[in-house]
């Protein structure tokens, strides 16, 4: 979320087509009376019932029947003025303005205007982010953060040797009452891997504890700022081993979340040095602690409702480390367009956050995404980890005591001067509509009015 503001692909499978009649033989029946009638004329003829003229007669014309093309239904009066009312207002929004509806229980499109068009998806490409997630590691899936030693323990609880605090891209690290403040109370903390230790006898450690974030590769940031830190849109800076949201007190990631884990060894009477820099934990040290990340399924909700930036691109990091033997963002960009080129789509994704404008996706492509999952596994998933319209998240205060409240999950995507919104919607008329709507142009706050009473008319379907 930017805090400052804060193949054929879709087009092909959105549009229907009407097959038209094609010319049919001639029925049975007739071809039948034609024998019959030639055949009864030779009768009469050998008899001398009738009389012979010198000419032939002319064949029995048997005129073919006339087929009419099928034309297209009708689009219904709700979904004509749904049309003219989403026109309406994507006009106010200015030629940026595009978007899509399908009314996935008709299995019809309602509604596209400009729908092809590429643009900054902003954070809504953290739908293609979440799928991926969920395809490459499940719904079940958590991340280990790990303390390993090596040397031994001796006498009176004393660690000779070092400690390794080894991370795994687990964005959810932290203090207890961090998290039970900005993670919903999710999230491992380094008290637990401190009374693991101190159940085994460790009492003091004669080396240092060191962090290890060998994971992913040093950038602090993402492709927005040259992958420079980005605290304005991360709130912390990116690393295989992170604390309390990508903190770091002047030290790297790394380094501070080592440093947090002796102060809290401290408060239990542990003794022990923080090294100020990080290095990687040597072959052969024994796994001595652990904790894990809620998972995935989790993780997706931390990531989606408030639209958190940091969790996407540390996440996609993951697919990268795990996936495309990098734990770079460009590398796991790359699993997330794989996964999505399974879908017949074809976005530009060069982040898992949105927040390059490099990123170029159409409302078409998300329908259709949309669309595919739903009533999936995947899907399900996915629409779980959404924000609901005018309750929660980036849509609390969207089209608020309209129809939409309560009936529309949706993501949000915001940079200055680009604002979409894209999700599901169940309608008074019982039906659940697929949609995206994307405006570039218009101011962040002018725009979410636009689009919340788009999706007002949407929920009034």
């Amino acid at each position: 979320m930017r805090r400052a503001t804060h193949g054929q692909g879709a087009g092909v499978r959105l549009r229907t087509t009407v097959p038209v009649a094609r010319a049919v033989a001639l029925p049975r029946a007739v071809a039948f009376a034609v024998a019959l009638v030639g055949a009864l004329a030779l009768a009469l003829a050998a008899c001398g019932s009738v009389r012979h003229d010198p000419k032939p007669a002319p064949p029995v014309a048997v005129a073919s029947p006339v087929v009419k093309p099928l034309r297209p239904a009708r689009p219904s009066p709700a979904a004509i003025a749904l049309g003219v009312a989403l026109r309406r207002w994507l006009a106010l929004e200015g030629p940026g303005g595009a978007g899509a509806v399908y009314d996935l229980q008709a299995q019809a499109p309602l509604f596209a205007l400009r729908a092809g068009n590429k643009q900054p998806p902003a954070s809504v490409e953290k739908l293609y982010t979440s799928l991926a997630l969920a395809r490459k590691l499940g719904p079940g899936a958590r991340l280990h953060t790990t303390v390993l030693g090596t040397g031994h323990l001796g006498p009176g609880g004393v660690w000779h040797g070092n400690l390794y605090l080894r991370g795994g891209g687990d964005p959810t690290l932290g203090d207890g009452t961090f998290n039970r403040v900005f993670e919903f109370g999710y999230g491992p903390t380094t008290l637990q891997l401190t009374q693991q230790l101190t159940q085994d006898g460790i009492h003091s450690v004669t080396g240092s504890v060191i962090g290890d974030a060998s994971l992913f590769d040093s950038s602090r940031g993402g492709p927005a700022t040259g992958d420079a830190p980005d605290i304005p849109d991360f709130g912390g800076q990116l690393g295989g081993l992170t604390y309390d949201h990508g903190a770091t007190g002047r030290l790297s990631p790394g380094a501070f979340a080592a440093k947090q884990f002796v102060l809290t060894l401290a408060g239990a009477h542990v003794k022990a040095v923080a090294a100020r820099s990080t290095a990687r934990t040597p072959p052969g040290a024994r796994s001595l602690a652990v904790v894990s990340s809620p998972p995935v399924s989790v993780m997706l909700r931390l990531m989606d409702v408030p639209s958190d930036d940091f969790f996407a691109e540390m996440l996609t990091k993951q697919l990268g480390a795990r996936f495309a033997h990098a734990g770079t963002i460009s590398a796991g960009a790359r699993v997330i367009k794989q996964v999505i080129k399974g879908f017949g789509l074809h976005p530009t994704i060069v982040d898992g956050s949105g927040l390059s404008r490099s990123d170029r996706s159409s409302p078409l492509e998300v329908v259709d995404l949309l669309r595919d999952l739903w009533r999936t596994p995947d899907g399900d998933l996915l629409e779980a980890s959404l924000p609901v319209v005018g309750i929660n998240g980036t849509v609390r205060n969207i089209a608020t005591r309209t129809a939409a409240q309560g009936n529309c999950e949706a993501k949000t995507g915001t940079l200055n001067g680009v604002t979409n919104v894209a999700g599901y919607c169940r309608t008074r008329s019982h039906h659940v509509l697929a949609f995206a709507l994307f405006a570039q142009g218009p101011t962040n706050a002018r725009a979410l009015v636009l689009e919340g009473q788009m999706l007002a008319a949407i929920a009034r379907f």
